[in-house]
Parts: C-alpha cells; structure tokens; sequence
C-alpha cells in the first residue's frame, strides 16, 4: 500500500502558481492525497535553465499576450476565483517572502503563511517587496512577524531555498508552476487535471489527509 508523493513547486511572484494554490484543495479532496508544497525562487530558476517570464518572452507576441489573458479568464470563471486581480507591482521581487515561507516551515506555520502572501500578491494587489507590507500582512494574519523575518535571515534557511530551487531545476523543472507526481513532472495550471488522473493512476490506497502538507 502505496501514496504517491505530491510536490507542488511555487513561488508567489507567479499569478498561475497562485491560480493552481486555489484549485489544488478541489483535487486534494478529490484524491485523498496531500501535496506538499515546495518553495523555490522563481528568478533563480529562471537564471539556471536560461528562461523568461512570459510577460517578457512574449512581449513583441500581441496574439500570444491576448489569449492568455483569455485563458486566465476562463480559468478564473470555471473555478469561480473572482477575487483574483493582476498585482500592479508585477514583476515583484519574491526573495524576501520566499525565504520566509522556508521559515514558515520550521516555525510551524507553513499554512497561514501561504494563504495570507497568495491573497496579498493576487487578491489585495501589494507590493510584497517591501518590508513594511510584509510585516503588515504577517500581523493582520496573526503571524509573529518579528519572529519569522529574523528567522527567514537565517543561513541555513537562505540554503534551503537555494538548495530547492536547484534540486528543481536538476528535476527538469524550468517555471512554476511545477507538479511532481512521483517522478512524473507536469507544468502549468493547463495541466491540473493531468495532475489528478496521475494522482489516481499512481495510488493504491487514499487515506484521509489534510491537503497542505506542513
């Protein structure tokens, strides 16, 4: 008796990565399974496997631009997101709060975290760059925000995220968001319902769990 392992790699400077954060919990119920969710640096990533953004990949693409935009909407209407905008700080620098979400997993509120930088990147619209709203969004959370931005300075946690985002790109990963399903890899929100089907195909029993894995 077997579960497959479930790894959602994000970053919260990604709006689809965000779309997928909405969903995951339908698909979560669905399976029975947990994903466990994996920061990694965008950027960094990005640099490793001589990517770009879609924003700048397409810019001189007005066709490409305007149907994925078409795309985010049918998205956002099947899943009923309506709370989703566009963050207009977009590029935001993610480093900061990336780190913190490393450090929100050894402080024991991984969760929270997650839920609380989603809505302010991509419901609220704020620059998460800043220190200042940072620690705002941390505190109206209720999370120790003092506690985490020392603790997200540590080395070992500034490693972690680089060690992630290396074992990601080493994986095959190029953006996010990336889904691993045992070693099956998938990229995009497009790909959720591959996700799922692999989900099922790959297990053998489907206990009952909580579907962020801390």
């Amino acid at each position: 008796m077997s579960l497959p392992t479930v790894q959602f790699l994000f970053d919260f400077g990604s709006p689809n990565a965000y779309l997928c954060h909405k969903v995951i919990p339908e698909i979560a119920w669905h399976t029975n399974t947990p994903f466990e969710y994996v920061p990694v640096l965008l950027g960094g990533l990005f640099k490793l496997t001589n990517n770009r953004s879609p924003a700048e990949a397409f810019a001189g693409i007005p066709n490409k631009q305007a149907y994925d935009l078409l795309e985010v909407r049918r998205f956002v209407a099947k899943h009923k997101l309506d709370r989703f905008k566009r963050n207009p700080f977009f590029p935001v620098n993610t480093l900061q709060i990336m780190r913190c979400a490393i450090a929100a997993k050894r402080l024991g509120c991984f969760e929270p975290y997650v839920n609380a930088m989603y809505s302010a990147m991509w419901e609220q619209g704020r620059n998460m760059s800043e220190v200042l709203e940072i620690t705002d969004v941390l505190t109206t959370a209720g999370i120790d925000a003092a506690r985490l931005l020392e603790t997200a300075q540590m080395q070992d946690v500034k490693s972690q995220l680089l060690a992630n985002t290396q074992s990601a790109f080493e994986r095959g990963a190029f953006g996010s968001p990336t889904f691993f399903v045992g070693d099956a890899m998938y990229f995009g929100k497009d790909r959720l319902r591959d996700v799922e089907e692999e989900i099922v195909r790959q297990s053998t029993t489907l206990p009952t769990t909580n579907y962020l894995e801390k």
